[in-house]
């Protein structure tokens, strides 16, 4: 299989498919996290449920990131196919009949027909995160109380940051991630910072890919040196085990976001698709 076909829509019947690129933002207070489940409300079941009352097409949606529930997003990336048709009669209108259609709490900010060999998933270069938390004895303020945790001792960030620097690079995150059968612990953790601004403290992570639960593991790590119930070295420490360790607390799901996610040039697209796929079945 060549690189350029590995990410080419298959061909229908009347006109072929066209790849429809998404962004998507959501609250996920009230979401049970991107993958459709039974009885539950989630970002892909809310979504594709929208997209085919709109376009009266069952649709299929690949998303750029599993986001687990409470998180919330801001630049989520997702993609489909669809007949040509289809786009054609839609894509100017899809956006505001889309707005009517959703719930409040998951909006689609944009759809454009995605250059050739783009897959949400497997072009991405990274993905962006940020954790707020406020230590501040007031907690939370009351319009941001949904996506910043209360925190209820006060953190030494100078700390936290020489930890997160010490985690930066490629390793085997398994002691952060929950395991899932068959994939890859290995990750290239891309930038990992702690900032405060008065009473707010944010954590921001990039890394070409986050396993389960990553993100607030690394979270719950550093809370753990800001207390000072850890020296700065521990979290990196963690990097020799092969499993989850349960001495690494998760982090509250609500004060994460999925701030965006980065793709390279049209013209690199279907080689970052090769490349991604190939470390992913290693």
């Amino acid at each position: 299989m060549t690189p350029s076909s590995v990410d080419e829509p298959a061909t229908a019947p009347g006109g072929g498919l066209v790849r429809v690129r998404l962004d998507i933002a959501y609250d996920g207070t009230h979401l049970h996290g991107w993958a459709r489940q039974r009885s539950v409300r989630t970002v892909q079941a809310e979504l594709e449920l929208a997209l085919s009352t709109v376009l009266r097409h069952d649709v299929d949606l690949t998303v750029a990131g599993r986001t687990d529930a409470g998180v919330h997003a801001r630049g989520q990336v997702a993609h489909l196919d669809l007949p040509v048709a289809v786009w054609a009669e839609h894509r100017d209108r899809l956006l505001r009949r889309l707005r009517g259609t959703l719930p409040p709490d998951v909006a689609v900010t944009g759809a454009a027909a995605a250059p050739d060999g783009f897959d949400a998933r497997f072009a991405a270069l990274a993905r962006h995160y940020a954790y707020r938390l406020t230590d501040a004895v007031a907690g939370p303020p009351p319009l941001r109380r949904f996506d910043t945790v209360g925190w209820p001792r006060p953190l030494d960030v100078p700390a936290m940051r020489v930890a997160a620097a010490l985690l930066l690079g490629q390793h085997d995150f398994a002691a952060f991630c929950r395991r899932r059968e068959g994939a890859t612990t290995i990750r290239v953790l891309q930038a990992l910072d702690v900032a405060r601004e008065g009473g707010l403290v944010t954590v921001s992570a990039s890394a070409d890919a986050f396993c389960h639960s990553m993100v607030r593991s690394l979270v719950g790590a550093l809370l753990a040196v800001g207390e000072g119930r850890r020296p700065p070295e521990w979290p990196a420490g963690l990097l020799a085990r092969t499993t989850r360790s349960d001495e690494v607390p998760v982090a509250p799901a609500h004060g994460l976001t999925l701030l965006a996610v980065d793709y390279p040039p049209d013209d690199q697209l279907a080689a970052r698709t090769v490349v991604t796929r190939a470390r992913r079945d290693a």
